[in-house]
């Protein structure tokens, strides 16, 4: 089960983007057309996996002071691993995705993953949590780019949609539309994640701070309570 719930939280719990609200600028600058997105997403991955496999590896091995630049030259490599391969194979998807994709080198959601988990914990569970978080990563500029695609463009992965590819919305194709897709897709995974706060699993016996906290008396209907 733990394994299972390493892999599952960067998904929804602790989506990138839709929860710690990380990379937004390659998720909302190439978020036009989903076949972009899941391209950024899919080379987002690729270096994160790698990068988490590799510090993981080297984690005992690398002092503490110096840790920071062997980050940024690890993943700048695997980086540039990733600009090769779809240059070479994928060249409309690099012209797509233009200076966003050798930025992947200083994207903080990386970043993030190798210092706080893989560099504490073991390859296995690191190669988990990058194929967690880089799962969400790519479905989360997935989402936004198929609303912004199919109402700005009236299509979908390039595909024409009737009545819509008539009727498109420009706004959605332009800046503006990307924040307010992005702020409906927080308000909606904000709601389902975050739980309703239930009285009685916050008074005194749970708090911390109960042992130095004043308490102070107050009349509640008609009787006495302690906060």
């Amino acid at each position: 089960m733990k394994k299972i719930k390493i892999l599952t939280r960067g998904i929804l719990k602790e989506n990138p983007v839709l929860v710690l609200v990380l990379g937004l600028c390659p998720a909302l600058a190439v978020s036009t057309q989903a076949e972009s997105a899941l391209g950024m997403g899919i080379a987002t991955t690729f270096v994160l996996l790698s990068s988490n496999i590799v510090v993981s590896l080297l984690r005992k091995v690398i002092p503490s002071k110096v840790r920071i630049p062997c980050y940024i030259v690890l993943i700048a490599g695997f980086t540039v691993l990733a600009q090769m391969a779809i240059e070479a194979y994928a060249y409309t998807l690099y012209q797509a995705l233009g200076i966003f994709l050798p930025l992947i080198a200083v994207n903080c959601i990386i970043f993030a993953r190798a210092e706080v988990f893989a560099n504490r914990n073991k390859v296995f569970d690191s190669v988990l949590d990058a194929l967690g978080s880089g799962l969400g990563f790519t479905l989360a500029l997935v989402a936004i780019a198929t609303i912004r695609e199919i109402f700005g463009s009236g299509s979908w992965f390039g595909m024409a949609i009737p009545w819509l590819y008539e009727n498109r919305v420009a706004v959605f194709s332009l800046a503006p539309g990307g924040f307010i897709v992005l702020a409906l897709l927080l308000a909606i995974v904000n709601k389902i994640t975050n739980e309703p706060i239930r009285p009685h699993e916050h008074d005194c016996s749970t708090c911390p701070s109960a042992a130095t906290c004043r308490k102070i008396k107050i009349e509640v209907e008609g009787g006495n309570r302690e906060y």
